[in-house]
């Protein structure tokens, strides 16, 4: 595949990273850990991965903006570009040894997403989208799935953990769902969930309470892969509220009513 410049930068900056983190997951047990908040770890690991990225991708695309999990927000010259990143998606996977993880990429352009890449190292799996030129998974084109029953679909969704998110609401919302569908997932990265949408293996998938970081390259290879996303009370931009609902549009409607309607 011929891609653009820009994914090409995104790409080697992901996989020089994603060489880092197989290395560590090879030595989980060995890993320095701090506390970074409840049952939310984050290991030497993370922030090195991280730092691979900035460097990467402020050599090549020099005085864009940097949005990153760890470091935060490097404001950059070029106001009108900015780099959302998450080095270690599935922190709690990886310090388990659980190969569930990935580095997650996008670009933005005056607000909007134009670019993302999503790379499991663990699997080598490397998600690729781009505006208006779609979605791939190594090189093979992605095509969300075609399902139109809910009782036949597989839905994936995100568990708040302790001391985090509404409990009580989620609940209401897997039970209501949970009636419906073949079966509920959580695989506990939410990038891999978006890019698992995009490649038809779940028909869907929602979460609450997700940074953009979390999810800024899935929603882009969702919809390059013909599916739709939104924020799950509005139409809005999940990207500011948090709150993702995917899925091809029959089965993203269903499920954005069915959460309505339970909340």
């Amino acid at each position: 595949m011929l891609y653009s410049a820009t994914i090409n930068v995104m790409v080697k900056a992901a996989r020089r990273a994603g060489r880092s983190l197989k290395r560590d997951l090879g030595e989980i047990e060995h890993l320095q850990v701090s506390l970074k908040g409840p049952a939310n770890f984050v290991s030497l690991a993370d922030k090195r991965a991280e730092e691979i990225l900035y460097q990467d991708l402020a050599k090549a695309r020099p005085g864009y903006g940097f949005i990153g999990e760890e470091g935060g927000t490097r404001e950059g010259t070029d106001k009108s570009h900015t780099w959302i990143v998450d080095p270690l998606d599935g922190t709690t996977n990886f310090l388990h040894g659980i190969p569930q993880f990935a580095i997650s990429i996008a670009l933005a352009r005056e607000g909007t997403v134009i670019a993302g890449v999503i790379y499991n190292p663990a699997n080598d799996e490397l998600y690729i989208a781009e505006r208006g030129k779609g979605a791939f998974l190594n090189d093979q084109r992605l095509r969300v799935a075609g399902r139109r029953q809910l009782n036949e679909c597989v839905i994936a969704c995100g568990l708040p953990h302790i001391g985090r998110g509404d409990h009580e609401s989620f609940r209401r919302e897997m039970t209501a769902i949970q009636d419906q569908v073949a079966g509920l997932r959580r695989f506990g990265a939410a990038s891999l969930d978006l890019a698992f949408v995009a490649a038809g293996r779940l028909d869907g998938y929602w979460e609450r309470n997700l940074q953009s970081w979390d999810i800024a390259a899935g929603m882009i290879m969702v919809r390059e892969a013909g599916g739709t996303v939104s924020d799950i009370e509005t139409p809005g931009d999940a990207l500011v509220t948090g709150h993702v609902v995917c899925g091809n549009e029959f089965v993203h409607g269903e499920l954005v009513k069915i959460l309505r309607k339970s909340a």
